[in-house]
Formats: C-alpha cells, sequence, structure tokens
C-alpha cells in the first residue's frame, strides 16, 4: 500500500503592523512567526495596496534568515480581503479574484486584502496551487436577514468569517458531531466583536461589527438609534464618524486606548468607570446573543466563544449566566485562522471538497422584485 501522501502548506496572514506566516506539514506545525513592519514605513505609503512590495521584502528577509525553502509547497493559502461577497469555502485564487480584492469591492479597506496578493507573489516564485479561505465578505444570509426599513438598502454581512467557521468545525468535533449538522450561535469577541447564528454550516445571519453594528468593543462604537447619530455625530467629520466604527469606538472612545488589559486592570482594581463600561460591553453582547437564538428559533446546540478577549475570565462567565438557558456555552480564547486556512486547502488537496471558483458577482444583488 502506497504511503499517504503529507501535504506541505504555507499560510499568509496580514494585519496593520505585521504578517503572520506559518508553514504546516498537513497538520503539523512545522514554523511560525509574526513578522513585524515597521509602522514608520507603513505610514509613507498612500494605499495599503502600496505597501505590497515593502512588506514582501520583510517576508523574504525572514524566510531567508530562517532557512526556509517552500520549494515543492503544495498550496500558498493567503487570507482573503474584501472581494464581493460570495459564499463560505476553499476559493481558487485567479486573476479576477485578485483584482477584485485590490479593488476592494466589498467596501472594506483593510490589511486583508494583501494576504492573497502576497500569497501570488510566493507563490509566482515556488509554485503551488494559490487558495484562500472564508474571506471576511462570506455572506449567506437568509433573505429576512437581508431587508431594511429603507426600500433598495440591504444588510450585508462583514465578519470575523474564518475564525467564526474554524472554531464553530472545533467545537462540533468535540460533540461528535459535524458542523453542518449543528445549529450554533458564534460570537468572535476581540477588537472587534462579531455575533452569528450558524444554522448547518451556514451563517444565516448576524451583525455586521465592520459598519459599526452590534455591540461596542475596544475599537468599534456599536449600534446606536439614528436619531442619536443625527443629533451628535451628524456634524462631524466624515472620516472621524468612519473611525469611530473601526479604530477609535467603544473603550477606545472611553478610554482613549483600546488596550484591554491596561482598562481591565481597572476593572480589577475597582474603577466605577471601567466597571460600568466593560459590564455593558458584556451585557450588548448577551442581548445579541438572545437575538441570534430567536433566529434560530431557540434550536441552539452550543453557544461559542472565540477571539483575543476570551483570555477574561469574566467575560465567559457573564455570558454564561445570562446565557447558559439558551445553549452550553463553550469557550476556545484566541484564533484559529491559520489552522482554517490549513483545513481548507487540506479538504481541497486532499479531494474532500472541491475548491470554489470565484464568479466576479455578489452572492446576492437584490432581489427581482
Amino acid at each position: 500500500m502506497a504511503d499517504k501522501k503529507t501535504f506541505k502548506i504555507f499560510v499568509v496572514n496580514p494585519g496593520s503592523t505585521s504578517t503572520k506566516v506559518e508553514l504546516f506539514e498537513d497538520e503539523r506545525s512545522i514554523l511560525e512567526a509574526n513578522v513585524f513592519h515597521d509602522s514608520t514605513i507603513l505610514r509613507t505609503f498612500a494605499t495599503i495596496n502600496d505597501q505590497l512590495d515593502y512588506r514582501m521584502e520583510t517576508v523574504r528577509g525572514w524566510l531567508r534568515e530562517n532557512g526556509v525553502d517552500l520549494s515543492g509547497v503544495d498550496a500558498i493559502v493567503g487570507r482573503g480581503g474584501a472581494c464581493f461577497p460570495l459564499e463560505g469555502g476553499t476559493y481558487e485564487v485567479d486573476e479576477r479574484l485578485l483584482d477584485d480584492i485590490r479593488a476592494a469591492r466589498g467596501g472594506i479597506y483593510h490589511s486583508s486584502m494583501l494576504g492573497v496578493q502576497m500569497a501570488k507573489a510566493l507563490q509566482s516564485e515556488f509554485g503551488g496551487r494559490l487558495f484562500t479561505v472564508d474571506p471576511i465578505m462570506v455572506d449567506e444570509y437568509q433573505d429576512v436577514a437581508r431587508v431594511t426599513g429603507v426600500a433598495g438598502i440591504w444588510r450585508t454581512s462583514a465578519t470575523h468569517a474564518l475564525n467564526q467557521k474554524a472554531t464553530a468545525r472545533r467545537h462540533a468535533r468535540t460533540l461528535g458531531r459535524r458542523y453542518e449538522d449543528l445549529n450554533l450561535i458564534v460570537c468572535h469577541i476581540d477588537g472587534g466583536i462579531t455575533i452569528m447564528a450558524h444554522r448547518h454550516g451556514r451563517m444565516v445571519d448576524g451583525n455586521n461589527g465592520s459598519g459599526g453594528d452590534g455591540p461596542f468593543s475596544p475599537t468599534r462604537m456599536g449600534t446606536m438609534a439614528i436619531t442619536d447619530f443625527i443629533n451628535q455625530l451628524f456634524h462631524r467629520p466624515e472620516d472621524e464618524v468612519r473611525k469611530l466604527c473601526l479604530a477609535t469606538g467603544g473603550l477606545s472612545s472611553w478610554f482613549g486606548t483600546s488596550n484591554s488589559d491596561v482598562i481591565h486592570a481597572r476593572v480589577e482594581a475597582g474603577d466605577p468607570k471601567a466597571t460600568l463600561v466593560w459590564q455593558t460591553m458584556i451585557y450588548q453582547i448577551t442581548k445579541h446573543i438572545g437575538a441570534m437564538a430567536a433566529v434560530l428559533h431557540g434550536q441552539v446546540d452550543g453557544i461559542v466563544l472565540t477571539g483575543g478577549l476570551m483570555r477574561f475570565a469574566d467575560i465567559y462567565e457573564g455570558i454564561r449566566e445570562a446565557c447558559s438557558w439558551i445553549a452550553p456555552v463553550a469557550s476556545y480564547p484566541g484564533e484559529l485562522e491559520h489552522e482554517a486556512m490549513r483545513d481548507g486547502a487540506l479538504r481541497v488537496l486532499r479531494g474532500e471538497e472541491p475548491a470554489k471558483k470565484y464568479t466576479g458577482k455578489p452572492v446576492f444583488d437584490g432581489f427581482s422584485f
């Protein structure tokens, strides 16, 4: 009997001031690093796309310094940026997908748009197949989740799809079940917070965290009444308001920093302002979990918590106390983004599922009426 083939996979995951990379042989991690980029240099570039050559220089330098040879790699996987909305899955990257991510067709301007571009640069040098898995623009909403109270304006999905689905799959394995057979409420709780209803493998509703929708978070303002927005924020510069949605809202607005460790230390010291604002963030999370329970008609197999803020025990306890009557609550602190990219590639390489092809059209573009 022939030996089972071992697949060599390299993943590329750019962030605002660094690029995380990891080399796998099948499920085994061989080497990983967080390659930092000088923020003073990054600020000299007019656009995120303009950072590509500089970031590639630093990543190639890291490969040389650590003696990493990607020759013979089976797949290179880049984190997916803001292409047109699409269904979840593993996509073979082609020029159409690359072009749409460069152009941020999905309307979100984020460092993730460099993921497939950096992966493409490496693939051109070392070969292998080129994939992206569950980009940030995964849209699997049911129809009733799309309609708003203004004709022709639709709710859009922008979430931590990569980590959401990876953590949901991991939780399903702990139950001896398939992700596709479960109803789960998955909460990514970190700098941004997204809370999604997963029905049998599809994220059918949730909040648009990058759009300021949902609970406030360390960096995002969260939901507020439109009248409050008009009365309090409408007169402010557009750039300032956009930053409140993505970077300077939430805890950052209250405390002048988004450093959760600093803020939580004030909570532990009994600071009344920090305690109230922190508990309100948890309270808002539990409200949105309740909303997703209604989306799933109360048929919930589990509430799954993930993300960097789950290192704080009081967040887990606050959610468990408020929501365990809905379903059992499980916590997986941190993120599984690299494992998700690896596993998506492995499923295709092993023939367990076909790679999807990007169509260049939004998965949803309005109704026929």
